[in-house]
Order: structure tokens, then sequence, then C-alpha cells
């Protein structure tokens, strides 16, 4: 390799490397749209002097912690930001600025927001957040590697970084600023590296309880991982990743007496070397020249791999890693054990699956509401023996869901395998399904505009996340009404994930030989070819949007319609300009026109028969949120011209013969995969 070669190599890397460097690391943000605010009200005007009073010159840099009030209830508006301890003022100030310009983009109309970087986070809310533990809006990001899967080993290593992080934790809650950084030994070559941190708003007690919840909520036998929440974070690492020298060095956390430290073959790492020391002018030249070239080696392999590994998670807009490969699925199946909930503790928080808690049932399984101990409230999806579906399927809901975190997106919290039981626990939803609020006639009432509008940009956002903005690239293949749960503040979470693929970072569509889905929402090219892509989830979410705005079942038309379904009506109207008649009559004399027409315009854009044509889901969040937005003529829906069935074979639906209840699971969503 030639000199020039060299010098434009590393002249070309620094280049790049320092100015990527300049914008701190987007970590992940959590917009709550219960309410939202108008782009001429008071809420704007308080939200503006807040923020500009955080990302001012005259802020407290220096300590990383600021808080600012604004305005009066139910206007006002509670803003702060905590930047990480070890960070200079001058770093602390890039990133608060930053995120203040960042946070208006990500989430334009929300009240209540908390955005993560590396090196700062930022908060704002209506509510009064100062000196109040919450654990809402948080994120977990845990390394993919293990410790050795012997059992000794592991609770050895586990028990060990447990209580170094929980000694560290009661050093930041009794410290001024909430702040500790560990750093113990746990072999002799290996290094356990920790920072711990609260807002110093909090009290002493809450900080310790909000630090040691973030412990208990990592997979302590991972090399390392970090969990947020808007009130502290806790992170653990094998290496320094933090800034020992901006602060005042802190003593080493004592190592636990017991267990002994892991042996040095447990950790994945490489344990570094000795660097040889030069010692007087009488050293052989040929150590000399090795003592220099091969750092010099060492600094542009490491420069090279930094940069691909930085300008990968730029391009894919992952959290820390960006896992694609078989391998790396099995990993993550293996990870989900980590979930299994004992199936006995089930068993009693159902009654042992009484009938009085039943809540739903489809073709693939009952769904139960149920109470653990503690009083919390769960959904238990109990899967048919019949429903053809071997582990790993039955797993792949656990990794998908498990590995995701959204607000629009269900939570998974468990799961059991016991004998042929295969047994998924969601959090519990109140206000049941999509299609259960949609298509009841004395349920869709509570659907005003607003709501509906709120839940389609929703359903927007959660797709958004799976496609783009999840550390992993995800096809759902079955979004549908019924998989729209609704929580109590009719937010909406997308559900069952049993049919979806993962997507390498290249990858833009796959095809299979069987095909599954529900019929009225699968795109042509998938329902006829095997063929999916985004723009599968891109066409089904169309089909939601106009059933939304409809408040019509896609297939839900007969003879007497003069139209064989929905995509034909909608169409159809769009083309005599008469684009209002497909408004739900409870919504038509309620509703801003040009917010509805631009909303079936979407729907019908995603529902083309070409798949080409279709917008990505960045373009349709896009044109949802910005009225400056051109949006493109449609053209004709890919429809499905055949005689209507009495029950359409690939039609996994059960809504129209068994009502959802309260909290329920879609009734019909697990199918098998193939090929996995």
């Amino acid at each position: 390799m030639s000199s020039s070669f060299i010098s434009l190599f590393l002249f070309s890397f620094l280049t790049i490397f320092r100015a990527s460097a300049q914008n701190p690391g987007y970590l992940y943000h959590n917009c709550t749209n219960t309410t939202t605010y108008t782009s001429n009200s008071t809420y704007l005007t308080n939200l503006r002097t807040v923020l500009s009073s955080l990302s001012s010159r005259n802020a407290p840099y220096s300590t990383g912690f600021q808080n600012v009030t604004a305005g009066q209830s139910p206007d006002r508006v509670t803003g702060l930001f905590l930047c990480r301890g070890d960070l200079s003022p001058e770093v602390c100030r890039r990133c608060v600025t930053f995120a203040v310009n960042d946070t208006l983009g990500r989430c334009p109309k929300e009240r209540e927001v908390v955005i993560y970087y590396d090196e700062c986070m930022l908060r704002y809310s209506p509510k009064s957040i100062l000196s109040t533990l919450t654990y809402e809006g948080g994120y977990i990001i845990m390394k993919s590697n293990k410790i050795s899967s012997i059992q000794n080993q592991k609770d050895g290593f586990m028990s060990f970084v447990s209580s170094a992080t929980r000694k560290a934790s009661i050093e930041a809650a009794n410290s001024e600023r909430k702040f500790y950084m560990l750093k113990t030994g746990l072999t002799a070559f290996q290094t356990l590296y920790g920072l711990l941190q609260c807002t110093p708003d909090l009290k002493r007690k809450d900080c310790r309880s909000c630090l040691q919840s973030c412990i208990n909520g990592m997979d302590l036998i991972r090399t390392g991982g970090r969990l947020f929440w808007p009130s502290c974070g806790v992170r653990y690492e094998l290496y320094p990743f933090y800034n020992e020298s901006a602060i005042e060095t802190i003593a080493p956390a004592p190592a636990p007496s017991s267990p002994p430290p892991p042996p040095l073959e447990l950790l994945v790492s490489t344990p570094p070397t000795k660097s040889p020391s030069l010692r007087g002018k009488g050293m052989d030249s040929k150590v000399l020249v090795v003592a220099i070239v091969l750092p010099i080696m060492l600094v542009v392999a490491l420069l090279a791999i930094a940069g691909y590994c930085f300008l990968a998670k730029r391009n894919k807009k992952t959290f820390e890693t960006a896992p694609a490969s078989a391998s790396e699925v099995g990993d993550d199946i293996r990870m989900a054990d980590s979930l299994q909930l004992d199936y006995r503790t089930i068993q009693i928080a159902t009654n042992d699956f009484a009938v009085r808690n039943k809540i739903g049932q489809g073709g693939f399984g009952e769904v139960y509401k149920g109470t653990f101990s503690n009083g919390k409230e769960v959904a238990v999806k109990r899967l048919s023996i019949n429903s053809r579906q071997g582990e790993t399927e039955f797993k792949t809901e656990v990794v998908v869901v498990a590995k995701l975190q959204h607000r629009n997106l269900v939570r998974l919290l468990g799961f059991s395998l016991q004998g042929e039981e295969r047994i998924l626990v969601y959090e519990y939803m109140p206000n049941k399904s999509l299609d259960y609020l949609l298509f009841d006639p004395t349920e869709k009432v509570q659907l005003n505009w607003t709501q509906r509008y709120k839940i389609i940009g929703g359903i927007a956002r959660g797709i958004l996340y799976l496609h783009e903005d999840s550390r992993l690239t995800i096809i759902h293949r079955d979004l549908k009404a019924s998989n729209i749960l609704i929580d109590a503040d009719m937010n909406p979470k997308i559900a069952d994930f049993g049919m979806a693929r993962i997507f390498g970072w290249d990858q833009t569509q796959d095809n299979t030989s069987r095909i599954v889905g529900t019929y009225g929402y699968m795109s042509p090219e998938y329902a006829m070819h095997g063929q999916f892509s985004m723009k599968s989830d891109v066409y089904s979410f169309g089909v939601l949007v106009l059933e939304i705005i409809s408040g019509r079942k896609n297939n839900s038309f007969g003879e007497p319609d003069g139209a064989q379904d929905l995509l034909t009506h909608a169409w159809t109207l769009w083309n005599n300009r008469s684009a209002l008649s497909l408004v739900d009559p409870l919504i038509v004399d309620n509703c801003q026109n040009s917010e509805v027409v631009r909303c079936i315009h979407i729907g019908l854009l995603c529902v083309q028969e070409d798949p080409v044509k279709r917008p990505t889901i960045s373009t349709i969040f896009m044109m949802l949120t910005s009225n400056t937005v051109t949006l493109p003529v449609p053209r004709q829906p890919g429809f499905f011209i055949q005689g209507r069935l009495k029950k359409d074979p690939l039609d996994s639906d059960q809504s129209t013969t068994e009502k959802s209840l309260p909290g329920s699971i879609d009734d019909a969503s697990i199918t098998d995969l193939y090929p996995r």
C-alpha cells in the first residue's frame, strides 16, 4: 500500500470522523402524544421560552443540569437537561443545543417529550416533573455477547457485576451531583467500568431506587449494557467508555469478596498487551522500528474499524449494533429465554384460565385477563395446540417484540413454554383493539376525528420505527385493525409479530412459497406472487387509513353498495371529486375537511398496485405531519377482481364472528412462517 494512499485514507477518515463527531450520538426518543399543541398555541410560546433558556450560553453547563418552567397551567411547560457527568461544559452545551433543535423535528406537536443522546438527555412536559421519580419513556440496550454458558461461571460474573453496581448506586445517590463512575478489577487483566447518574433534583431515596431498578432490569450476563429512565441511568462495560480525566478521579468500588471474580477465559474481550518501554539511547534499531510502526498500524486499523461501525450506525439509525445474520437472530432467541415466566405463575394470575377471565378468542388461540400477585394486570395469549406453530416460530414473536421498544408497539412482558403450551404475556389494553372500536356501531361513537387522526399518526410512527428507526428492520406482514391495540389514552399500539420478518441492511424484499395474512390487507404482489417488502406494510397501512376514515371494513361491501371493496369505493369517489362522501357519517360534520381529504389521498397512494409508486413510511409520516409536502397524484389501487367469497381461505381475522373484549391481543395473528 503506497504512503500517499495511507495519507489520503487517514486524512479522509479523520475529516469525516471529526465532522461527524460534532453531533451528539442519538439513542432514543419518546413523545407521549396523549395531548398535543397547535402551531399558534400558548403552550408552544412557553415551550420556546423553556428551550431557549435551556440552550442559552448562560445555562449552567458546568453542573450538567438545569430546569426551567414557563407559563401557567394548563399551558405551563417544565423542561430540563442532564448531561453525562464525565463530560466537559462545552460538550454538554453542544449536546443540549443540538437536542433543542432535534426534538422539535422528532416530536413536532407533542407536549411531553424525552430524548436521549450519548452525551445528554432533554425532557419537557406540562406536568410537574421536578423531584419526581418516573419510569416512563425509558430504553435499554444490551450487548449481544454473553459470558460462558456454564451456570456457576455465569452466576459468578452476574453476582460480581450486580454487587459492584449496587454499591456504586449507593455512592451515586449519596453524592451531591447524584453521579458516580465505577472502575473495579474483575481479573488481573480485566476491568469493569460503570457510570451511574440521576437528575440532581431527585431525593436520595428516589435516586437509589431508580438506579437499582435499572440494575434489576438489565441482563447482567451480558458483557455490557445500559438502561435509562428520564430520572436516572446505569451503564456498564468491559472497556473505559467514559472520560476519566474530565473530573476528579473516583476511587474504585471494592470488589465483592464472594463469589470470586470469574476466570479470564470467561470474558469475551481480549486482555490488553503491555506496550514495550523505550529506555536508553542504545536500543536496537529494529526494536525501535517495530515499537514505532506497530502502534501506527494498530491506530490505522482501529480507525478503519471505528469508521465502519460509526458510518454503519448512522446509515441504519441503530441504537448500538445491527444484527441481521441468522446466527445473531439465533442468539436473540436464546436471549429471549430470560423473559420466560413460570407456567404456574400464569395459571394463578388467570385463575387457571377461567372462562370468566377470557377476553378474546381467535383461530389460533384464546386471550385471558390476568392479575399478578403485585396487582399488575396483563393480557395472556394462550396459543391453540392446533396452531401448528413450532417453538422457533413461537419465539419469533418473543424475540421481535422484546428487542423493540416504542410507544406505538405493544409491550411484551414475558412468555411461557410448558409441554405443548405456548403462552405470551402482554401489557393489558383496557380500550381493546381498533376493530372493536371502529366497526362496532355502539362503540365507534367514541372515535371522533381528532382521535382517528391521532391513531393514524401513531400507527405510522410505529411502522416507521419498525422499518427504519429500530435496531432491526422489521416487516410486520399482518397489519390490520384487529392487530392495533388501543391503550387507556387512546394511543395505538401495533401488536402480533408472529409473522414478522427481519431484513438485513441491504435487503429490500423477499418472497415466500406460503402466503399468510388477512384477506383485504395483503398487497397484490404478496397475495399473488409471495413477494413482500416494506411496501407490503405500506399497502396494509393504506387500507387501515381508509377504514379509519370510513368506519367500514374493507370487505364489508355487498352488491347493493355497487363496489366490491373499500378500495374500489374510495377510488371511485376520488375520481368523482367527492372524496368526503367516504367519511364516516358520525364524524363528517365535526372534522377538518382538509385533513380528511389529505389522509384519503395518502391512503390511496399507499394502496397503488405498483409497489414502486407507493411512498415509503418516512415519506408518509412527513405527508401526515407537514402540509408543505406536495402529494403526487395517486394511481389505481391494486384490486382483487374476483367473485366475493363467503369466507376467504386466506382470511385469518375472526372478528366478524367473534367480538374482541377488553385487553384482547389479536385473535388470529400467529401463523406458520415458511421459509424462516
